[in-house]
């Protein structure tokens, strides 16, 4: 009996042993002040490129489809900082990221795909599968295939697994958490499973417990601000940090939109009709997901083309570019194929795009009024492809029914919102069908949201958190 717990001692005091030689390696701020220090030496070499700090950014999800951690990991290295982003490359990411030297992309694996599924039984099956890969990868390049950072940037949601790998992580390496909050994990989830279910339940108490108590938090909109503090108890700093369209979304003058509508291929075989005003052009950027519910655009071009072949007037034509990609994209192009088919949408046409981050802001500063069908599982987040409208200075149209939409849309000012399908239809009529009054001042009121850029939000708030900025 001695033996046999002699030689457990043995072998749990070697695996200890080995736990501990193979820990991640610390962050220490005595490297990080030799390195500045030399960077400082080297001025004159490096054109005053001083190192501050070094920043990770952790999107579990595809760097490319990410643009507001893409802009953090951009103001890092603009302001003096490294930015690492971690995530998963699966589209073209912003170009700055690919040819700035201070800016590094570490890409994580994706799950295999047999583990993506719409259906529930599924869903239930293969998520613990996913999670485990996930943890995994991201335990061994947090942990190993990148240097230990002063701070890490997570990106929230997901929060499974990357809440609890983050915390330990930061713990390991004497790394500073930062959460952005962009909505909750546990309300995106109830949307799949519905809130009553008991993995929303349990997800929601680990989202809370990991997520409480990093170093800071910033948020997207100031109702989950109150939300983290009021309902939940965080009490370490949470700031508030409204998304901003980058530089590369700015309106296009009459010439140049002309130039647009003719070089871009989803828009090039109708420019002369968009130009006369015979066609009217909406852009909608959606990620196809049951947070944004494309069946409601759907249903109102159906309305809308009903309309225009029944009212005295004569309504424009309607050519909606639908932009993105996601897990019900084939879903609606079925259904739009068989509403064609049934001659439901004349003067109606609806294309599906995915542009070049050039191409995009192009065409939404060519548009005539940009689409939001973003439904917020959680009431307190924000759709940040608002902000690169107003950035192009296109006047939005979108779904209101939830408490941080006035932190954004100024109802008649530079967008109008809706809560239904007719309520939709009617704006297309009104403000695409009318004498253009409406649709200008909206117009006019983009313009002016669209003069505060992300930097201008950015460098007091996150660039002072990161010691990266002062006036």
């Amino acid at each position: 009996m001695i033996d046999i717990l002699l030689t457990g001692a043995v072998i749990g005091s070697t695996f200890f042993t080995l736990f501990l030689l193979t820990l991640p390696s610390q962050y220490d701020p005595a490297v990080e002040k030799h390195n500045v220090a030399s960077n400082e030496r080297k001025e004159d070499e490096q054109s005053n490129n001083k190192l501050k700090a070094r920043v990770q950014i952790l999107v579990l999800g595809d760097i490319g489809q990410s643009p507001r951690m893409q802009y953090h990991a951009l103001s890092i290295a603009k302001n003096g900082g490294f930015a690492e982003i971690i995530g998963y490359r699966e589209s073209d990411p912003h170009p700055g990221l690919l040819t700035n030297s201070s800016i590094a992309i570490t890409p994580i694996p994706p799950p295999p795909r047999r583990f993506q599924t719409s259906n529930k039984l599924l869903f239930l099956l293969f998520a613990p599968l996913k999670v485990i890969w996930q943890i995994c990868y991201l335990w061994f390049i947090l942990g190993y295939r990148t240097k230990p950072a002063k701070w890490l940037l997570l990106q929230n949601p997901p929060s499974l697994p990357t809440l609890a790998i983050a915390k330990a992580m930061c713990f390991l390496r004497n790394t500073k958490l930062i959460i952005d909050w962009h909505n909750f994990g546990y309300s995106i989830l109830s949307l799949k499973l519905g809130p009553a279910h008991p993995l929303v339940k349990i997800s929601k108490i680990y989202e809370f417990f990991f997520g409480r108590n990093a170093t800071a938090h910033l948020t997207v909109t100031k109702a989950l601000s109150d939300v983290l503090t009021q309902d939940h108890g965080v009490t370490s700093p949470v700031l508030v940090l409204h998304d901003r369209p980058a530089g590369h979304f700015q309106p296009l003058s009459v010439n140049r939109r002309s130039t647009v509508l003719s070089s871009l291929g989803v828009t090039a075989p109708y420019a002369d009709s968009i130009r006369n005003g015979a066609t009217k052009l909406i852009i909608s950027s959606t990620s196809w997901t049951p947070d944004e519910d494309f069946s409601l655009l759907l249903d109102a071009l159906v309305d809308y083309a009903a309309r225009s072949t029944t009212r005295a007037t004569k309504l424009p034509n309607i050519l909606a570019v639908i932009t993105g990609k996601g897990p019900q994209k084939e879903y609606y192009l079925s259904r739009i194929d068989t509403l064609k088919r049934e001659g439901k949408l004349l003067n109606v046409t609806i294309l599906t795009a995915w542009l070049t981050i050039e191409d995009y802001a192009s065409l939404l500063a060519a548009a005539d009024l940009g689409v939001s069908l973003h439904t917020s599982s959680s009431g307190v987040d924000l759709p940040m492809k608002v902000l690169d409208m107003f950035g192009a200075g296109l006047p939005v149209v979108g779904w209101d029914k939830f408490e941080a939409w006035p932190e954004l849309v100024h109802d008649g000012i530079n967008g109008k919102g809706f809560r239904s399908v007719g309520q939709l239809t009617d704006l297309f009529v009104t403000l695409l069908g009318a004498d253009g009054t409406q649709l200008s001042i909206l117009k006019d009121g983009a313009l002016r949201e669209g003069h505060r850029r992300w930097d201008d939000e950015w460098n007091p708030i996150a660039g002072r958190l990161l010691d990266l900025y002062t006036d």
